[in-house]
């Protein structure tokens, strides 16, 4: 008997509607066999859903890394059957970026406080704020520490997700020729991050490499001006292939608003740098 046929009815749980096969017609839910509720049987779907080539996510992966702007259109168009949400891919982008930093020790966004005050552009306003901090509520520099690192480390996850809108707003002046829907930005704008956080996992993972071959890159100024340089450089290459899709940019329009787009995306995350500082020292 084939596959799509089951030898047993059922009652989908989702329309209430019984049925012979395997899935429902009407709705689509699968019928619950009692192996999908075996940690094997768990396993399996999960491995099914990761790893099969007709997966929302490695479709998404590569149509965001190999066709710049594809993704962006493909919503717009109604195309989105076959790839993950936009929100959906930008969270698993980042839970995924936040997971690697995790395993590299290599802090991105939550930057220990130590850093913070010394190796910081803003590091005397830092400096000037905390102290001032401090001496209003009375705690020392020695236990506040420890809190502010641990702290701040949550708000760099819990708070990644501010720099989208901030981006989303700078397209509609610059593509206004375009038309789009603020939608359009929106989903440009939050494929654009998850763009930027698999670029940033791979940083962690070169920055795991050397020192896993006995060199330390944080302790090399060069070494980590040639790393910035080159997520600049992958950037606006991201960001030149994707303009040209989406909005149709051409020519030097298309050189002017990538450029604008990457500076914007590199100081917006310095800026999230320094909102995270000012919002862990006035909430703990």
């Amino acid at each position: 008997m084939p596959e799509e046929y089951t030898m047993t009815e059922w009652t989908c749980p989702t329309c209430s509607a019984s049925h012979f096969t395997n899935f429902c017609p009407a709705c689509g839910e699968e019928s619950a066999r009692a192996g999908h509720l075996t940690l094997h049987g768990f396993a399996k779907q999960l491995a099914e859903n990761l790893t099969s080539v007709d997966s929302q996510l490695l479709r998404s992966f590569h149509c965001l890394l190999c066709k710049p702007g594809d993704l962006t259109v493909s919503y717009r168009e109604g195309r989105r059957k076959k790839f993950l949400l936009p929100i959906n891919l930008f969270l698993f982008t980042n839970v995924l970026f936040f997971a690697v930093q995790s395993a590299v020790s290599v802090k991105i966004f939550a930057t220990p406080l130590d850093m913070h005050l010394h190796d910081q552009f803003w590091s005397p306003l830092s400096s000037y704020l905390l102290e001032a901090r401090l001496r209003a509520t009375g705690i020392k520099l020695s236990a506040y520490t420890p809190v502010f690192d641990q702290a701040v480390a949550l708000n760099a996850k819990t708070l990644i997700g501010l720099m989208v809108p901030f981006f989303a707003l700078l397209l509609p002046p610059i593509f206004f020729r375009s038309r789009q829907p603020f939608v359009v930005h929106a989903v440009f704008a939050l494929h654009t991050y998850s763009f930027i956080l698999l670029m940033l996992c791979s940083v962690l993972a070169l920055f795991a490499a050397l020192t896993w071959f006995g060199f330390d890159p944080k302790a090399s100024a060069a070494m980590d001006h040639v790393i910035s340089v080159a997520q600049l450089v992958f950037l606006f290459g991201y960001l030149f292939a994707s303009v040209r899709i989406v909005y149709g940019a051409h020519g030097l329009p298309r050189v002017l608003s990538a450029t604008v787009l990457t500076v914007a995306a590199a100081i917006l995350l310095l800026g999230y740098r320094f909102f995270l500082f000012l919002f862990t020292i006035y909430a703990t």
